[in-house]
């Protein structure tokens, strides 16, 4: 294969991971087909707001049909649903906000936890797309953790007491003028944080097992090893979605901690 051909197939290559993940702008399912970029609405109401709502629908739907609030004994899917509000409670929402915060709170990280790990994984089934390699929704579950930082500890400390947590005890008065902006900055940095890993890590992901896709329609024969190596990047982008759901959900519980405990 010549270097020319190479090169044409590199670039091939490049325009198709470019379609599917950086433009992500049409879906198809069936005779339906919508195109969201030609529609010239906002971000967040494109194919990312689309997925993010099914995939609420979809956990609405769990929660309220198959969800079985009547069972002494969960089984099945109530089972798994069990598990996974006892595992946020008492491994994410205790540990960093104490027992009776962790209790009290705890519907906030599940829902979290539960939307989060569905739209990762709505990416990896042929007819979804994956609303987490959206900056616009990691933004918005972003800004739900930055809402339970001033709420929640307003709530309890009221509005004074909610800024006296910008202010640490002993520091000359001077420093304050550079300390408090700072520390009101670190509320809307945490809040970038989060929304950012979520949206990179998501999005990286996708860009390499559509690289590996690329590559067999683009060479054919030639790159049925990257068929293989396809396979691992699926696989791992299981687990990388639920890594990521996990690290989100755990460093929300730790800021919304950190404000409602600042004298830990």
């Amino acid at each position: 294969m010549s270097v020319n051909s190479i090169a044409e197939k590199t670039e091939q290559v490049t325009e198709y991971i470019s379609h599917h993940v950086m433009d992500g702008g049409a879906w198809s399912l069936g005779t339906l087909h919508l195109d969201f970029a030609s529609a010239n609405l906002p971000a967040a109401f494109r194919l990312s707001g689309l997925m993010s709502l099914m995939g609420a629908s979809f956990l609405c739907w769990m929660y309220c049909k198959v969800y079985n609030h009547r069972a002494r004994v969960p089984r099945g899917w109530t089972n798994l649903m069990e598990t996974f509000v006892v595992f946020v409670r008492d491994e994410i929402s205790i540990p960093y906000l104490g027992k009776e915060d962790g209790r009290n709170y705890a519907w906030l990280f599940l829902t979290q936890f539960t939307l989060i790990l569905t739209l990762n994984l709505m990416g990896l089934f042929p007819i979804f797309a994956t609303p987490t390699s959206s900056l616009s929704v990691t933004g918005a579950l972003a800004f739900t953790t930055f809402l339970a930082m001033i709420i929640w500890p307003v709530q309890r400390y009221g509005v004074v007491g909610f800024m006296k947590n910008f202010i640490p005890h002993g520091v000359p008065v001077p420093v304050l003028f550079i300390l408090i902006p700072i520390e009101v900055m670190s509320l809307l940095i945490k809040t970038m944080v989060l929304a950012i890993r979520l949206f990179a890590n998501m999005l990286a992901g996708h860009i390499v097992l559509f690289a590996m896709i690329g590559m067999t329609v683009i060479y054919g024969a030639a790159a049925l090893p990257a068929i293989g190596l396809g396979l691992f990047v699926f696989f791992l982008e299981i687990l990388v979605a639920f890594l990521q759901t996990y690290i989100f959900v755990m460093l929300s519980a730790i800021f919304v901690g950190q404000m409602l405990h600042p004298e830990h």
